[in-house]
């Protein structure tokens, strides 16, 4: 089977038929399934929609099941947790709901981990890392696209002479480079390549 589109986070499985993973939608299986939207709801209480996935949480004096169904918990109620709690050898712990929220100094509210700035965000070279509430995604640098080529996504260099995005002179020549461009005046003028006399 050939998908000319691609599928990003999935099989293609016929002539440009995706099968995408769990927790992806979409043509080319390149967007987030919001399972918190899907009926029946996935969670009894609340239910936090993550790229892929999602987590469910229990309102503040129940606790969270291996089932996920909550259940009342009157320690629960006793620490008032923003995103529900969980009972650990007796002792009550708030929970965050992703791996890029950590407790607050108070122990019960929840604070985004800028993974960009910690060093934790994993992108390739020729992107750079965007930081959101409770995760990150990877962009491509300026400069660069998203393109499909050859079975997979990749950024790739905007010839900007090509897409005329460039702010080169009438009188000057745009030459394309790797994630950018420059400019140079022609023959009998000089100047910047911005500005040519």
């Amino acid at each position: 089977a050939i998908c000319g589109h691609g599928c990003k986070y999935g099989e293609c499985m016929g002539p440009n038929k995706c099968k995408c993973f769990p927790g992806f939608t979409g043509k080319t299986c390149n967007q987030d399934l919001n399972e918190c939207g899907l009926n029946p709801r996935p969670c009894e209480h609340r239910c936090m929609n993550t790229y892929g996935s999602y987590k469910c949480y229990c309102l503040d004096g129940y606790m969270l099941m291996p089932d996920g169904s909550c259940a009342s918990s009157r320690t629960c109620a006793i620490v008032n947790c923003q995103y529900g709690c969980e009972e650990v050898k007796g002792e009550v712990q708030c929970l965050c709901p992703s791996s890029g929220l950590q407790l607050g100094p108070n122990g019960r509210t929840c604070i985004d981990i800028d993974e960009c700035s910690t060093g934790k965000a994993v992108c390739s070279y020729n992107r750079r890392c965007i930081n959101t509430f409770g995760s990150y995604y990877c962009k491509c640098q300026l400069g660069y696209e998203l393109k499909y080529v050859s079975g997979r996504y990749d950024c790739v260099d905007i010839n900007e002479c090509v897409t005329n995005t460039h702010r080169c002179n009438l009188h000057a020549e745009c030459l394309n480079t790797e994630g950018s461009f420059k400019c140079k005046c022609k023959q009998g003028y000089q100047g910047s390549g911005f500005d040519c006399a």
